[in-house]
């Protein structure tokens, strides 16, 4: 049986092609939330999402656009304004996994990684906010990582953007509370998703010896906390980044 706790609340979830994302997206749309569903390149992906939200008798509509791309980001807003009148949910999953010695690193990978997860993050939440007041309320995730938080190596390009989005969302939550809208991250540890050619390997300091559990994390876990706190149940909520991590960073 399906839940309507979200009926009537419009959801945009970057990165939903796979993996987290289209977990969160599945998610969201299960409990009434009409979503739509953003991707960058992986537009069979996002597409095929959109087809499985409709199938369990969701309502979704994909929408491919660079969030680095200041543009894109707009002509995706003015869109859903017109479609909808406004938006209630920003997830902000997208980002790049890489892993590069620092000493191997170039600038323009520094600014790929960083324009994705922190840039468009911006962009994103600068567009959205507007939308959300006109709704009277919204809620914004951010979804970060364990990396900056423990130390990983060839990957300080994906930690500073992480670290970065997790500031935005603690200084937004302050900033944006007169307005009813709400601003966490998540931090996933281990998660079971696939990984792209350029993500590499998972890194060394990630393993299920490192994770007290002893398991690995399922995308769906992910899911049910975004899911909690955009829901009525975590309007108490701002400002925090929740760590879903089996044991393996304690805060």
């Amino acid at each position: 049986m399906r839940s309507t706790k979200l009926r009537g609340k419009i959801a945009l979830v970057t990165g939903a092609g796979q993996n987290i994302g289209r977990s969160i997206a599945l998610d969201l749309a299960a409990s009434g939330a009409t979503i739509i569903v953003n991707g960058r390149n992986d537009e069979a992906l996002v597409f095929d999402t959109v087809k499985e939200i409709e199938k369990n008798g969701g309502s979704a509509k994909g929408f491919m656009a660079d969030i680095s791309d200041p543009e894109a980001v707009g002509r995706m807003m003015d869109n859903i304004e017109k479609e909808y009148g406004g938006l209630d949910i920003l997830v902000c999953n997208a980002g790049l996994r890489r892993q590069t010695p620092f000493l191997d690193m170039s600038f323009i990978e520094w600014r790929e990684i960083l324009s994705v997860a922190l840039d468009g993050a911006f962009l994103l939440t600068k567009a959205a906010v507007p939308l959300m007041i006109k709704h009277g309320q919204g809620s914004i995730v951010g979804i970060s990582g364990i990396s900056h938080h423990i130390g990983t190596p060839s990957r300080c390009h994906v930690s500073a953007s992480k670290a970065g989005l997790e500031g935005l969302m603690r200084s937004l939550a302050i900033e944006l509370a007169p307005y009813k809208i709400t601003c966490n991250c998540i931090a996933p540890g281990l998660i079971d998703t696939v990984r792209g050619k350029s993500s590499g390997e998972r890194p060394t300091s990630s393993n299920n010896n490192n994770i007290p559990i002893q398991r690995i994390g399922d995308v769906e876990e992910i899911a049910a906390l975004v899911n909690l706190i955009v829901g009525p149940n975590g309007g108490f909520t701002t400002g925090q980044t929740i760590h879903v991590n089996g044991g393996s960073f304690l805060t």
